[in-house]
C-alpha cells in the first residue's frame, strides 16, 4: 500500500490541527501517512507519493504563505499530474478566495482534486470530524 504525505504550513496552529485530524482519518483506514511541516519537506516527499494533502491558511490578500509554502508549491506543481490531492486550510477574513485560486492552480497541473476543506478560525469539533472524514476519503480514493 502506498504512503500518503500531508505537507502543510501553519502560523497559529489552526491548519496544523486540521493536518493532524486528516492524518488520523488516513491512519484509521490502515494507510501509512507522513505528516510534514513544509519546512521539513522536500520535493521527493511529493515525487514518491501518488496521493498528497497540502495545507496552508489564507495569508495577506488571500494567498499562500509566501516564504515557505508558495516556493514549495511552485516546485511541487511540476510533479502533481495524475496524483490525487486534498487541499485544506483555515482563514479568519474574507470568503476563502485563496482556496478557490489554489484549487484552480492545482487542477491546472493535471492533478485530481479529491476534496478541498476550509475552516474559519480555530477548527471546531465538527470541523475536526470533517477533517478526519476527508482523511478517510483520500485514503480510499
Amino acid at each position: 500500500m502506498k504512503k500518503i504525505n500531508i505537507i502543510y504550513w501553519s502560523g497559529t496552529g489552526h491548519t496544523e490541527r486540521m493536518a493532524e485530524a486528516i492524518k488520523k482519518g488516513i491512519e484509521g483506514e490502515g494507510v501509512e501517512v507522513g505528516l510534514l511541516q513544509v519546512s521539513q519537506a522536500n520535493i521527493s516527499d511529493v515525487e514518491n507519493c501518488d496521493k498528497l494533502a497540502f495545507g496552508c491558511p489564507a495569508m495577506g490578500a488571500e494567498e499562500l504563505e509566501e516564504m515557505e509554502m508558495r516556493p514549495f508549491m511552485d516546485e511541487a506543481n511540476k510533479l502533481l499530474s495524475g496524483k490525487k490531492v486534498v487541499l485544506f486550510g483555515s482563514y479568519e477574513w474574507a470568503d476563502g478566495e485563496w482556496m478557490k485560486l489554489w484549487e484552480e492552480e492545482v487542477e491546472d497541473t493535471g492533478a485530481n482534486i479529491v476534496e478541498t476543506l476550509i475552516c474559519y478560525d480555530d477548527p471546531t469539533d465538527d470541523d475536526i470530524e470533517e477533517c478526519e472524514r476527508v482523511g478517510r476519503e483520500i485514503a480510499r480514493a
